[in-house]
């Protein structure tokens, strides 16, 4: 497995968003099913030692993804997202929401706006992703609680299902 794969995390405060910009080792068809198909997605999208677990999928325009972050204790913190716009392995884009088993808001957290592109460059996939919030104190908020620890330890885990497809 590569080690050697970009990865930039860069945070832009005055217009309140996260950008990440990672590449994977495996072709676009693989990654695009990785982000997009809830059997894989929820094999690496929460940080370990957390596993994710989809209650509901419907990946299309206007649906919707309602899942939780489990811990080891069986803490189960969920959150849903909801489609707004794809365009077939290039790009998607999805609100995030705290939310309860149900699908209800948290009230506390803001939603997060992704705007997730891919492409494919020397058979390696990159993923550009753009993660806007209404506020800079909900961004501020999300950073603290370890926002890019565990992204980064997710797409690691995203590396360790890829490369078991090759």
């Amino acid at each position: 497995m590569r080690t050697d794969l970009l990865m930039n995390f860069s945070v832009d405060k005055e217009n309140k968003t996260v950008n990440v910009k990672r590449e994977f080792d495996a072709p676009l068809s693989n990654v695009w099913a990785a982000w997009t198909e809830p059997e894989i997605l929820d094999l690496w999208w929460a940080p370990a030692p957390f596993i994710s677990k989809t209650k509901t999928m419907d990946f299309k325009e206007g649906g919707r993804r309602l899942y939780a972050m489990v811990g080891p204790d069986g803490t189960e913190r969920w959150s849903y997202f909801e489609y707004s716009s794809i365009s077939p392995k290039t790009n998607f884009k999805h609100s995030a929401t705290f939310s309860d088993g149900e699908g209800n808001p948290n009230s506390e957290f803001g939603s997060s706006y992704w705007d997730i592109s891919f492409s494919e460059q020397n058979g390696s996939t990159i993923v550009d992703i753009h993660i806007r919030r209404d506020s800079f104190e909900e961004l501020q908020k999300i950073i603290e609680m370890g926002f890019k620890e565990g992204f980064t330890s997710a797409m690691q885990g995203l590396d360790k299902i890829l490369a078991e497809k090759k």
